[in-house]
């Protein structure tokens, strides 16, 4: 797959959901479960013990049933450790250059950390795939529109601190989807199938006209 249909596969739901954990054997349950409960983008923080062999084992298991990628990758050793062991997209919490044309090099879409338009910019011209707004709760949906109107060129990616509850209302705002972490994860099997579910719905629901 070509990078932008990597990116159009992993932000169709509007959710990316990211899997971070203390081992590698509870990084694989999350990530079952996600993936069972429908969801299609997993992000595997490079945080949790043996991240990278999590990301090949699940990117051979899951097949086409999710697309599977790196996240919290911090400069290039990161990235091209990351592209090694199969990641089909990197993201990052920073604005690292080296990291995004790690993954172009390799036909990685990357998505790289921005706080500010000033970074925004700088982003879109170093090439990213999509801008990772992190710590989303240093924001507001109602900023993101703000931010939208002058650039409305930014496919923004609100994370950190985005909840159930919120994350429509960023859709609504103009973000192309939303990293979601324990926020998703939290509960038995059940809970989570039935949070996916309804988020999924409300997601699809929230998001303008004309934005397929």
């Amino acid at each position: 797959m070509y990078r932008w249909e990597i990116t159009r596969a992993v932000l169709a739901q509007r959710l990316l959901a990211i899997v971070r954990a203390d081992s590698y054997d509870r990084a694989a349950a999350l990530a079952e479960t996600l993936v069972s409960a429908g969801v299609a983008g997993l992000e595997i923080s490079l945080t949790t013990p043996f991240a990278l062999e999590a990301v090949t084992t699940l990117t051979l298991e899951l097949g086409d049933d999710a697309v599977v990628g790196a996240g919290t990758v911090l400069d290039g050793e990161a990235a091209r450790a990351a592209v090694d062991a199969g990641a089909r997209f990197l993201v990052s919490p920073s604005l690292e250059p080296e990291v995004i044309r790690t993954g172009h090099r390799y036909g990685v879409p990357v998505f790289p950390g921005v706080a500010t338009p000033t970074e925004m910019v700088r982003a879109l011209e170093l090439g990213a795939d999509a801008l990772k707004l992190f710590p989303a709760s240093d924001h507001s949906p109602r900023w993101l529109a703000d931010v939208r109107a002058a650039l409305p060129q930014a496919p923004l990616l609100p994370t950190g601190g985005v909840t159930v509850e919120s994350a429509p209302e960023w859709i609504a705002a103009g973000a192309v989807a939303c990293g979601m972490g324990s926020a998703l994860t939290g509960g038995d099997r059940v809970t989570v199938f039935e949070r996916v579910d309804g988020l999924l719905r409300r997601l699809a629901e929230a998001a303008p006209p004309g934005t397929g």
